[in-house]
């Protein structure tokens, strides 16, 4: 019997990732950025106003702070500016700025040629042929200079990056329309078995809904693949076979759910036999631990074969075919994030095999700590109810030499984090 590790070892040998691609910005959100994007002008690439106000010349609005007239009229001491234009956002028409002047400007709008400074509209008693200055400002105050967010030949998003509205944001501002990314890599899910119906069909007698395809297709989805559920094949050798290679010229990872047992798995070892290597054994894990791998093909494609029991395929698609998908997508951490939570309860394992089993985890608010409950572990409980899974938020995960936890003890958890 393998190891856990063994196996994923093995798996992860296999991993391969998509060329990169040249994808547009608006396409690129969730990818790894595959280049450096070096920026080739200036951003802002003019000197602008950061907001509504009055350029001028920081010189001409020095006031006392409060010493303004109170008064409806103008005091000797008042500064007092006209206002000798406008200047809009976008506007192209280039206005230059005489001494103890000013200049109404929009929040984006080019600067006038000698001014220095924005007077919020609120520093003044917002006139329109002239203003009179509330409250001063300084050299540079209320101005978005020329290259401060970005100077040519600085980086704007590196080579690693996950692309999110930020990075999308910031490629649009800086003029790139398109970016290479990591693609997400193709995968194809097919469920084979006698039994099955697909769900908008009424199963009969000895026939059950198809679960495995639709919720392995979510999970490889929720992972960052390209998925294309291509739902129930045939259980004829030749027609599934059909399948199968029509799928291995098409994605970089395939899914076949079903196969690892009873006349499914000979229907399957004598389909694929002469398309490559695919081996199926025990791995010393719980649920799940009955399971296949190879590489088939020309391409020599990561093919898995997943258990029926929807419970045992989605675990080995956690442990297994997830990580695939994320080394594919060039994560450095292809792995869940794994915490060490206090159980509340006792569980119950397998012994000589690692238990991945279904939990909830939360957080005791007045320590922080973490704590979980098995939905799963528990003596005498079945590992093949989908409805605990359903209600789960973590794997909790339970050494092979370890066959009971007591309540208190810590344990790893991998946290199944909700993507959006």
């Amino acid at each position: 019997m393998r190891s856990v590790e063994d196996q994923q070892a093995r798996v992860t040998a296999a991993a391969v990732a998509p060329r990169p691609v040249r994808v547009a910005i608006s396409e690129a959100q969730g990818l790894l950025c595959a280049e450096e994007v070096v920026t080739e002008r200036p951003l802002p690439g003019f000197d602008q106003a950061a907001i509504d106000g009055y350029a001028v010349r920081s010189v001409d609005v020095r006031v006392a702070e409060g010493r303004s007239s109170e008064s409806g009229g103008d005091g000797p001491d008042d500064v007092v500016l006209p206002v000798v234009g406008e200047v809009r956002a976008g506007s192209r028409q280039p206005i230059r700025l005489q001494p103890r002047q000013a200049v109404r400007v929009d929040t984006g709008a080019p600067l006038p040629t000698l001014a220095d400074a924005v007077l919020p509209l609120d520093y003044t008693d917002q006139g329109t042929a002239r203003i009179k200055v509330l409250k001063t400002v300084r050299s540079g105050d209320y101005v978005r200079r020329t290259g401060d967010d970005v100077q040519p030949g600085d980086v704007a998003v590196r080579a690693g990056t996950i692309i999110g509205a930020a990075q999308v944001g910031l490629l649009a501002a800086v003029g790139r329309d398109k970016v290479l990314v990591h693609p997400r890599p193709r995968l194809s899910v097919i469920s084979v078995g006698g039994e099955l119906v697909d769900v908008e069909r009424t199963p009969g007698p000895g026939q059950v809904y198809d679960v495995n395809s639709y919720a392995l297709a979510a999970a490889a989805r929720d992972a960052g693949a390209d998925v294309n559920r291509v739902g129930i094949a045939s259980t004829d050798p030749k027609r599934l076979r059909e399948v199968v290679e029509g799928q291995l010229i098409r994605a970089e990872i395939v899914v076949i759910a079903g196969a690892v047992g009873g006349g499914a798995l000979e229907d399957v070892r004598e389909a694929l036999s002469d398309l490559g290597d695919l081996a199926v054994e025990r791995v010393a894990m719980h649920p799940g631990s009955v399971q296949g791998f190879g590489r088939l093909g020309r391409d020599e494609v990561p093919t898995f074969l997943l258990p029926a029991n929807p419970v045992s395929a989605l675990v080995v698609f956690e442990v297994m075919v997830r990580p695939l998908i994320r080394i594919a997508l060039g994560r450095r951490q292809p792995m869940r994030r794994i915490v060490t939570a206090r159980t509340v309860a006792p569980i119950t394992s397998i012994p000589g095999r690692k238990g991945y089993l279904r939990g909830q985890l939360l957080r005791d608010e007045a320590t922080g700590e973490y704590l979980v409950q098995a939905l799963g572990g528990a003596a005498g409980a079945s590992s093949h109810l989908l409805a605990t899974l359903a209600e789960a938020n973590c794997l909790v995960i339970v050494e092979p030499e370890t066959s009971e936890v007591r309540a208190g003890d810590r344990v790893d958890v991998a946290f199944l984090g909700q993507r959006g």
